[in-house]
């Protein structure tokens, strides 16, 4: 009788055993998809902006353009206190148009990434996800695909290089704006990253963060003055 008792229990205890190995098993197995179905819809949304991209003629003539921008850059550069060089100042409103984006709020991101010091060799502190580099404050596991959909090269160098490091961030908020549609959830993937996004707004049912809200609010008050002039 004791024999017996004692085969079930190591029965038992070897039953509970293989269920909990197939239940990691199981676990691991649907993490492993969900990865893959996040790259998967990543790569889809990246060839869809690129097709996007190639139908559309960006390269606006510069004669229409160019009026306007060395004022809106001497705006930057004087609301920067100089920290903003008038070089950066001019390309940034420059790449920005040509992608149809609010200067202002690119200037504002950027003001916020490096705590208003522009500061192009910044390096962030380090976060479980590592460190951000550069003016836009990209990591190194970002960068590169952005690069590549940019049509530049990538070496982690480029990433203090304050014109390349601008150049990714105007390609990284054309990508996220198409693909979202609004600038909170655009920001706010910037911010946190896309799969942060998704968590952010089943948190808080929203994509209102502060990052988010900070950025376009001080863009349009920009916006607004300039207006007013």
């Amino acid at each position: 009788m004791l024999l017996i008792s004692l085969v079930f229990i190591t029965y038992h205890q070897w039953h509970q055993n293989e269920q909990q190995a197939m239940a990691d098993v199981n676990k691991s197995l649907k993490e492993s998809q969900e990865e893959m179905e996040g790259e998967k819809e990543k790569l889809a949304s990246v060839n869809a902006y690129l097709k996007d991209q190639s139908s559309e003629n960006k390269r606006k003539n510069g004669f229409l353009t160019w009026p306007g921008i060395e004022d809106q850059a001497d705006i930057l550069v004087q609301e920067s206190d100089g920290a903003f060089k008038k070089a950066w100042a001019m390309y940034l409103v420059k790449e920005a148009k040509r992608y149809d984006l609010d200067p202002y709020l690119v200037y504002e991101l950027l003001k916020v990434e490096t705590g208003g010091t522009f500061d192009p060799e910044l390096v962030g502190p380090e976060t479980e996800y590592g460190r951000a580099y550069g003016m836009s404050q990209f990591m190194k596991n970002t960068a590169p695909w952005i690069a590549d959909m940019a049509g530049l090269p990538y070496e982690e160098e480029l990433l203090f290089d304050p014109y390349y490091s601008m150049q990714l961030s105007f390609v990284y908020l054309d990508y996220l704006n198409n693909r979202y549609q609004n600038w909170d959830e655009a920001l706010t993937a910037y911010h946190r990253g896309m799969s942060g996004l998704e968590q952010y707004k089943e948190e808080h049912g929203h994509a209102e963060s502060w990052y988010a809200v900070e950025i376009q609010e001080s863009a349009e008050a920009h916006t607004t003055l300039a207006s007013a002039e």
